[in-house]
């Protein structure tokens, strides 16, 4: 997996870059879901950066599109464009929005207000089942927007119509906007409540490479059932004084805090 963690690493480094010098938002939850689009992109999805409106390539959503610069610098690694065009993120104008615009190659569907995306991947997993194609639908979405009732109309209409080719990963870094998932809403036990509402059900390490790719290989096969990943993460990951605090859900690293995360990224 040496190749997915020399990749991730190099995410990191560009989230980080790019959110210290346009004094940007998100950073923590962009760093928790590094290592998920690592495998993803690099392990697991047919995709082609050449030719990223491909009828049957693999889809995929990224619900807490607040996270955008993880994996805007994902796509540009990939080759769906040029890294030198990242430098207008979240400039006035530029189609690198601090959401997730669909102007972006690679971005299937905008995304703003949290908890819409998962109903969108049940509609395209459901066309893809009504055309008989062979592509599969991956999205990721947070724990805290599991609050909102959409995602779990979503999570009741996905099992009733069979939708196998729907791969959920959730970003379960425990942390949201304005504190813990267990003091705003508690989620436990979250595997159990998926489990009864008749997904199929995964929990790992969210950031151990190997975990990730051997629970998105057991997803990819058709049961009748979607699948629901659980992926423990860390907010901040990767950088040692950002992990697990709430502060860098919205916080801009100052000059002496992004030279400490280079360095730490370096080391």
């Amino acid at each position: 997996m040496t190749d997915t963690l020399i990749f991730a690493k190099k995410v990191r480094e560009i989230c980080i870059d790019l959110v210290f010098k346009k004094k940007a938002a998100h950073i923590g939850s962009a760093l928790s879901i590094v290592d998920l689009l690592s495998v993803l992109y690099n392990r697991i999805m047919k995709i082609d950066p050449y030719n990223p409106k491909d009828q049957y390539r693999d889809r995929f959503l990224l619900s807490k599109g607040h996270a955008c610069i993880a994996l805007y610098s994902t796509l540009a690694l990939k080759g769906f464009f040029n890294i030198k065009d990242l430098e207008t993120y979240s400039d006035n104008g530029s189609i690198f929005t601090s959401h997730t615009n669909y102007k972006v190659p690679g971005i299937e569907f905008s995304a703003g207000s949290l908890g819409h995306i998962l109903p969108i991947c049940c509609g395209l997993a459901l066309a893809a089942k009504k055309k008989s194609e062979p592509w599969r639908c991956y999205c990721i979405i947070s724990d805290g927007e599991l609050d909102e009732g959409s995602n779990w109309e979503a999570l009741l209409f996905a099992p009733q119509h069979k939708l196998d080719n729907l791969i959920v990963i959730i970003d379960y870094n425990k942390i949201q906007s304005l504190g813990s998932t267990n003091e705003i809403i508690d989620l436990s036990p979250l595997k159990e409540k998926l489990r009864a509402f008749n997904w199929e059900v995964r929990e790992i390490n969210g950031h151990c490479h190997n975990e990730i790719e051997l629970s998105l290989i057991k997803s990819n096969y058709n049961n009748g059932k979607p699948k629901a990943i659980i992926a423990n993460t860390v907010k901040g990951k990767g950088i040692s004084f950002m992990e697990n605090k709430l502060l860098w859900h919205y916080k801009s690293p100052n000059e002496e805090e992004y030279k400490l995360s280079i360095d730490e990224l370096h080391t």
